[in-house]
């Protein structure tokens, strides 16, 4: 049957027109708002094996078993698991043999009288896309932004009919899949910052493309993976953190690039504020980093960034903010701790130039207030002026004549810091030099990139990297062992 890109009522109909398809619901703390469209398009008979609401939290935790948060992960894969365990259990025997069996479950907190806080929630779908086979997995995490509890509970609705469409129709093209769970849905009531696969439909999938576009296609305005590749949820990460962000293009990561962080979070552990807690360290790069002046994002070039990354383990965080205050609310959002940001003098430099927020009603001020607010600091790396071999800190810099006195004040009382730290022959290196020197073969970009990244760098062959030249032939010079120390 062809399948369909309408809206709820029309994919909910399609699914029980076909019958090939036999599970269950159980739906988590905002009533049965998924398995309402299935009952309500008719036909629900050769779609629904079960539906259950385990509402409240002493009966959740008889059947699921203990969790220290309701809307969790935790909660929803304990669902999964008990759900396809005594489906199978009931009905393989009879069934099984021509019928895609399929679990799906979402546990959800939406706006109440006790509960004024945004929506959210998880959902997930166990299924198998032919009969017997090995289930496959598909694990979202949602933020609702309707004001009221019953907008919030709709759009929860047509998201898990979405979410079930897609996962039947559309496994084998991932990407497109991705795009479909916004059906009939707008970002000012939704979005979707995480998204797992697993299984054997996804085998050929990598978490980190896939994370890549939440944030491509506009599902979300950030997302997140850790050193290992695994996706993981914001608030996973951030809630209650002290956090230091680096954001760049690591193409690739440079001397200078680990110097600014290590040196940042030095500063970092001595602030007060974080009472000794080691701050969370993300590495951040915008879709603008990563398209260049390219139409579409080359992923081999993503990966290489990532991989690199990835040696020295701080989370990836990948997000269509242009800007610092941006960045800065959208952190606000899970912690109320200490944030860091670290940047070189050039890019403080950029920030106060008035021209960047004209499209902004209060101007710079306005971008300011949004940056400093709760506390952000910029930790500041010096710069060697090319020319003249000045050293420009973030004590002596001098802002543009009418944000002098702004300036001061940031720096007087501390949002803005100095990094005093630090090594001075990193001074002399450009990312943009480092990458011409890889795909050119000149082997003095060795010594510009950490160890481990100069090594990866040359095994896998990243970033167009080339041979060193003999000098003698002018072709590649014969392949020699790497060592990563």
């Amino acid at each position: 049957m062809k399948t369909t890109h309408g809206d709820p009522q029309e994919k909910a109909l399609q699914i029980n027109r076909e019958a090939k398809r036999y599970g269950t619901f159980v739906e988590i703390g905002a009533g049965q708002e998924v398995v309402r469209w299935f009952f309500h398009v008719g036909g629900a008979a050769g779609t629904v094996a079960k539906t259950m609401s385990a509402y409240d939290m002493a009966v959740s935790d008889a059947i699921y078993g203990a969790c220290p948060r309701y809307v969790s992960r935790q909660r929803l894969q304990a669902m999964l698991d008990r759900e396809w365990d005594l489906l199978l259990q009931r009905l393989d025997r009879s069934r099984g043999a021509r019928t895609c069996f399929f679990v799906f479950a979402d546990t959800v907190a939406t706006r109440s009288f006790s509960h004024a806080e945004d929506g959210r929630g998880w959902l997930g779908v166990r299924f198998q896309t032919s009969p017997r086979a090995k289930p496959s997995e598909i694990v979202i995490h949602a933020r609702m932004w309707d004001v009221e509890n019953a907008r919030q509970q709709e759009a929860l609705g047509v998201l898990g009919v979405n979410l079930l469409h897609a996962a039947f129709y559309l496994h084998a093209r991932p990407e497109r899949l991705i795009g479909a769970l916004m059906d009939g849905l707008t970002r000012d009531r939704l979005e979707v910052d995480l998204i797992k696969f697993s299984g054997p439909a996804f085998e050929r999938t990598d978490a980190r493309l896939l994370t890549l576009q939440l944030v491509h296609q506009r599902l979300t305005n950030a997302a997140f993976f850790t050193a290992k590749g695994e996706v993981v949820e914001p608030a996973e990460v951030l809630h209650h953190q002290p956090v230091l962000i680096e954001r760049g293009s690591f193409r690739p990561l440079t001397n200078v690039t680990l110097d600014m962080l290590t040196r940042a979070r030095a500063q970092m552990r001595l602030d007060a504020r974080c009472r000794g807690r080691a701050s969370v360290v993300l590495m951040e790069m915008t879709l603008r980093h990563l398209l260049g002046t390219q139409p579409s994002i080359d992923h081999a070039d993503f990966l290489a960034r990532v991989d690199t990354l990835s040696l020295l383990g701080p989370t990836v965080m990948i997000s269509n903010y242009s800007r610092f205050h941006s960045v800065a609310t959208y952190l606000r959002r899970y912690t109320d701790q200490p944030v860091g940001m670290v940047l070189g003098l050039p890019t403080l430099a950029a920030l106060f130039e008035e021209k960047h927020y004209n499209d902004l009603e209060g101007g710079i001020l306005e971008a300011f207030g949004r940056l400093f607010r709760g506390g952000v600091r910029l930790h500041v790396y010096p710069w060697r002026h090319p020319q003249t071999g000045e050293l420009v800190t973030a004590t002596n810099f001098k802002a543009p004549s009418t944000m002098r006195h702004l300036y001061a004040h940031l720096l007087e009382n501390g949002a803005i810091e100095p990094i005093t730290a630090f090594e001075p022959r990193n001074l002399d290196i450009l990312p943009g030099d480092v990458l011409r020197r890889i795909q050119r073969g000149d082997p003095a970009w060795e010594s510009m990139v950490p160890r481990l990244v100069a090594a990866r760098i040359k095994r896998d062959r990243l970033f167009g990297w080339r041979a060193r030249l003999s000098r003698k032939t002018g072709k590649p010079a014969r392949k020699t062992s790497v060592s990563a120390f």
